[in-house]
């Protein structure tokens, strides 16, 4: 029996929650815990996942009917790889101070779990137009949550949030709202960012048990 046709909507906007590529499929989660040291990465982590994301798809969803199955992951991997290394040397060029932040982890956007995930799965099946939506709302729903545990890391590492502007390295806001004495210097570490993920997988799950529980007693 054949599936019933997804909306576009429910496409754009089941990464965000409900097919979440952090929270609920548990993808990416190397550049997750690694990157998200300060808002300034999280966000342009995020920026290139998400054009990543999207352009894959489409190119993927633009080849699917002349790539032969046999050989269809070793073509998914070069588009990637392709559009990663374009990422690559615009960051290189043009923001080098994001480029050194991400580090390894820019590069190792081509075997991110996620990016070939959605192109087996959904761009190798879909039209071009819905895996484009596919691809943005993955992207998002990824970049969300990163931006999220580079929020508290950050708060609870130095006391305040801020960003600067990549271009210029100037500083675009600061505010102070932790006094130094009371930071944990913990949250700028990998044990942080352990904790910090706990945390936010924990609120996610309390939320979506308390939403089931709630339905389930209306409709008794």
């Amino acid at each position: 029996m054949s599936q019933p046709k997804r909306s576009r909507i429910d496409i754009l906007t089941s990464g965000f929650f409900k097919e979440n590529p952090v929270l609920v499929l548990m993808l990416g989660l190397c550049s997750t815990l690694a990157i998200t040291t300060n808002l300034n990465n999280a966000i342009g982590m995020g920026l290139c996942v998400i054009f990543v994301l999207v352009a894959s798809n489409v190119v993927i969803s633009l080849i699917r009917n002349i790539t032969p199955d046999d050989i269809r992951i070793p073509v998914y991997i070069v588009v990637i790889a392709t559009l990663v290394k374009v990422v690559d040397l615009f960051l290189h060029a043009y923001v080098p101070s994001l480029y050194n932040a991400l580090g390894t982890f820019l590069g190792l956007i081509v075997v991110n779990c996620i990016i070939l995930g959605r192109a087996e799965a959904f761009a190798s099946k879909n039209s071009v137009f819905d895996s484009f939506l596919d691809g943005l709302g993955m992207g998002i729903g990824y970049s969300m949550i990163i931006v999220i545990i580079a929020f508290f890391r950050q708060l609870l590492a130095t006391g305040a949030i801020s960003m600067y502007n990549p271009l210029s390295l100037e500083t675009l806001f600061s505010l102070q709202i932790i006094p130094d004495t009371f930071t944990i210097a913990t949250f700028s570490s990998p044990t942080g960012a352990f904790i910090t993920f706990a945390a936010v997988i924990a609120a996610y799950v309390g939320y979506t048990n308390h939403k089931a529980a709630k339905a389930k007693k209306g409709a008794k």
